[in-house]
């Protein structure tokens, strides 16, 4: 190979790498972080666009969108979770996007966080793919929202669910049974969960629309921001 050409060669594997650079989320080395102000105080999460893309980044377009921005915590159960995301502080549901498809199962395929303590997830209804800016934050060990892995087989030879007994069963039923599916886990309190804590802790009961564990006191999210 000539001098000429190696040096070509060199400058085709710069461009190449810079290209690349530019291509790169900035997250590729470290999971994004998220900065919620709230009225209760300040916690940080991170969450992990490795483990669910979508659903991470559905997260992290409504915090460039500012839609946290002034939305409370309408749903506060101690012993359980607290949930926020989607209304303001006069229970006005905001408008949101289309739902993300849910990546509860594939997230755990890939070593993903189950619903434990500090964790983060999508709030949906009953239709597993409905999840869109609601989302809550385990206060404790919650191992029946987590997504239900299908045994390999089809049909599945044998499947147990909370005592319930399957056998040679398709799996394309399984598969899309909608209590088989859980929560989707994306990412985890990494600083002020003593904050959470307090959020958890607080009196609640009737307010707006809901019928029971709204906190009487409103704990508003005054921002939520990428942090740097």
């Amino acid at each position: 190979m000539s001098i000429k050409t190696l040096s070509a060669s060199r400058r085709l594997i710069l461009a190449a790498s810079a290209a690349l650079a530019l291509c790169t989320p900035a997250w590729a080395d470290a999971p994004p972080k998220v900065k919620f102000a709230t009225s209760a105080g300040d916690f940080v999460v991170e969450v992990y666009p490795d483990k669910a893309p979508k659903t991470v980044e559905n997260f992290l377009q409504y915090v460039r969108d500012k839609h946290y921005d002034g939305t409370v915590f309408h749903r506060v159960i101690e012993n359980f979770m607290v949930q926020g995301g989607g209304f303001d502080s006069k229970y006005a549901e905001k408008k949101t996007r289309p739902p993300v498809r849910h990546e509860g199962r594939e997230a755990l395929e890939k070593g993903g966080p189950r619903n434990t303590v500090g964790t983060l997830a999508m709030a949906r209804t009953n239709d597993p793919h409905s999840a869109s800016a609601q989302f809550f934050i385990n206060v404790k060990d919650n191992a029946f929202l987590d997504p239900t892995v299908i045994p390999p087989g089809d049909p599945v030879p044998k499947f147990e669910h909370r005592g319930r007994v399957f056998e040679n069963t398709p799996r394309a039923n399984l598969l899309n049974a909608p209590e088989l599916f859980g929560y989707t886990v994306f990412g985890k309190v990494i600083s002020g969960m003593e904050v959470v804590n307090q959020i958890k802790a607080v009196p609640t009961g009737p307010g707006g629309p809901f019928p029971s564990d709204v906190p009487k006191t409103p704990v508003v999210i005054n921002s939520a921001t990428l942090v740097k």
